[in-house]
């Protein structure tokens, strides 16, 4: 369920980012929306591969509360971002040495998410990596399937190649 639910809101933030991009073809120019579907296109697609990503068994256990944080912080600060008013170039405001917009997006999309889905990977590990059954399971597999490539070459295999490139 998780997985169909991650591919739908993958599916929903693709349509949301064409429809922005293509209305930068409208008379006039893009709409106020197209801003704002982008960016709520952009944090829904990220997460939403985040989320395929750590699915095990239809379920992403406690990596829910990471990923919901990455995605309020994505939302929120492409938000602020739109709504902070333009620099003045004349005289202009930084923070932390950057324009307002510039800084949201980098250091609140850049280096916030970056401290958080690390860690959350680390603390989960243990149930997001294959367990002992599991790989005994892939292994007996493997044991049933023929091997499709030989592990030697058999005899007169050199002589059959010299013939048929003469």
């Amino acid at each position: 369920m998780i997985k169909r639910s991650a591919l739908l809101a993958l599916f929903l933030s693709m349509l949301a980012i064409a429809a922005a991009y293509a209305s930068a073809f409208l008379p006039g120019g893009a709409p106020d929306w197209a801003a704002w579907a982008m960016a709520l296109g952009l944090s829904t697609s990220m997460v939403a591969m985040m989320i395929l990503g750590a699915a095990r068994n239809g379920r992403i256990g406690r990596l829910a509360v990471p990923f919901g944080f990455v995605f309020a912080v994505l939302v929120v600060c492409f938000g602020i971002a739109l709504a902070l008013p333009a620099t003045n170039p004349v005289e202009p405001t930084l923070w932390f040495g950057l324009p307002p917009r510039a800084a949201v997006i980098l250091y609140g999309i850049g280096i916030l998410p970056l401290l958080v889905v690390p860690l959350a990977y680390a603390l989960t590990f243990e149930e997001q990596t294959l367990r002992p059954e599991d790989l005994e399971r892939i292994r007996r597999y493997r044991r049933a399937e023929p091997d499709p490539v030989p592990a030697h070459e058999p005899s007169g295999s050199n002589e059959r190649m010299a013939e048929v490139t003469r």
